[in-house]
């Protein structure tokens, strides 16, 4: 038994696999899941992201794909009892991240494959949101502390091949971790909900180009 598994495992390492390396990039629409209280709102806005990718090859079915992007995420917050003329305070949160998906591609024709598999985000740069008017507790800007700096999500997709270095990607993204950090004081003042707890999605459509292609062993 050990002599077939260390064989298996010989035929598998020193076989020539192929890895990809590519540049991607698209457009995005993203929104915040949760429940508001009544005096706030969170709409979804349109964002984008720009990386690189690489793909390997571990079969005629299977291929794992890490990839590195940047990406705008986010939403529109609006609230209705800032203002003292009754206008509606709306500002943009732009959430960018610096994302990790590490995706299985299942082939399911030479054309189209399945995309699934978690996605790692660090957010690389905090929403700045304030007033000219000491809107939240006497200050003109909310406090920074209300995110938390890391994300876990899940992706799957479809990736379609257009050329043999062009391909169409159409992807859904659900995170599973909450943007906001629960503990911070200036989330009193933000009045997003009762219970703080907003997660992104976001669906995706955007295009990769292979750069290269690779032999390994």
């Amino acid at each position: 038994m050990k002599k077939y598994l260390f064989f298996l495992l010989c035929s598998f390492f020193c076989k020539a696999q192929e890895f990809d390396l590519g540049l991607k990039g698209g457009l995005s629409y993203v929104s915040l899941r949760g429940n508001t209280s009544e005096v706030s709102s969170f709409k979804g806005k349109m964002g984008a992201y720009v990386g690189g990718y690489g793909q390997l090859f571990l079969g005629r079915v299977f291929s794992l794909q890490p990839e590195i992007l940047f990406s705008r995420q986010g939403a529109k917050w609006e609230r209705t009892d800032l203002l003292p003329n009754g206008d509606v305070y709306v500002t943009s949160m732009n959430t960018d991240y610096i994302n990790v998906p590490i995706l299985a591609n299942i082939h399911l024709h030479e054309k189209y494959s399945l995309q699934i598999g978690p996605q790692f985000g660090f957010m690389a740069v905090k929403p700045e949101i304030g007033a000219e008017e000491p809107l939240f507790n006497g200050s003109n800007y909310l406090d920074k502390n209300i995110y938390r700096t890391f994300d876990f999500a899940i992706s799957i997709g479809l990736k379609v091949r257009l050329t043999d270095e062009l391909f169409g990607e159409l992807r859904y993204t659900n995170s599973l971790t909450n943007l906001f950090n629960k503990e911070a004081p200036a989330l009193e003042s933000a009045n997003f909900s009762n219970n703080n707890t907003f997660r992104h999605t976001c669906f995706s459509l955007g295009i990769a180009y292979r750069l290269k292609q690779l032999t390994i062993f």
